[in-house]
């Protein structure tokens, strides 16, 4: 079957901020003629699953403006160092908000966090062989991150948790899916962190 090529006609930007802009596209449409449709472009980001020697993955749980609660989430973060290798800014954001360092990281899965909208991607990191951060080599956390809650969950638990609705963080969910998979797979489908990423 041969698909449509969508095609953009123009662009207008609508709003510039420090981390995404917002544009009004007019692409041609499948069935004829042409519509407009609101991109939100910004940093995409990385989230690690970090799993220690006995099963247990590391849980953060932070304020989130927009929906006005705080998330069970997974560390993570955005890519905004510029040229920086996407597994040293998963590294980055695991020791920052969780206190750890990993020996082993693998890459778990790649996300589409809100195509309806957003060019937004997520890669998902698999941690593993993990150790502390010494106290005195700690990030100090501001903002939202000054009061994040770190806990140890077995994966099960977790994956429990997603369907009772209490994980509900997009990239939290699909990473801990992700995991548990994995793990029943032997880690067989685990992928090396040099994987180009998604366009």
């Amino acid at each position: 079957m041969t698909r449509f090529r969508h095609e953009t006609r123009s662009r207008e930007e609508k709003y510039s901020g420090p981390v995404f802009k917002v544009y009004t596209d007019e692409i041609t449409m499948s069935g004829g003629g042409t519509a407009h449709r609101d991109v939100v472009v910004n940093t995409n980001a990385v989230g690690v699953v970090a799993v220690d020697e006995v099963g247990r993955v590391v849980l953060i749980k932070q304020y989130r403006h927009p929906v006005g609660r705080h998330l069970w989430e997974l560390p993570a973060g955005l890519c905004d160092v510029r040229g920086e290798d996407l597994a040293v800014t998963a590294r980055r954001e695991l020791a920052e908000e969780a206190d750890l360092n990993a020996a082993r990281l693998d890459l778990l899965v790649d996300l589409h966090t809100s195509p309806g909208f957003s060019a937004e991607t997520i890669r998902i990191f698999l941690a593993r062989e993990l150790s502390a951060v010494p106290e005195d080599e700690r990030h100090e956390r501001q903002d939202e991150e000054a009061d994040i809650e770190i806990c140890w969950v077995d994966l099960d638990e977790a994956v429990a948790m997603v369907l009772r609705g209490e994980v509900t963080n997009a990239a939290a969910v699909g990473g801990l899916l992700a995991a548990a998979r994995a793990r029943d797979d032997g880690w067989a489908t685990l992928r090396p962190v040099v994987t180009p990423p998604l366009a």
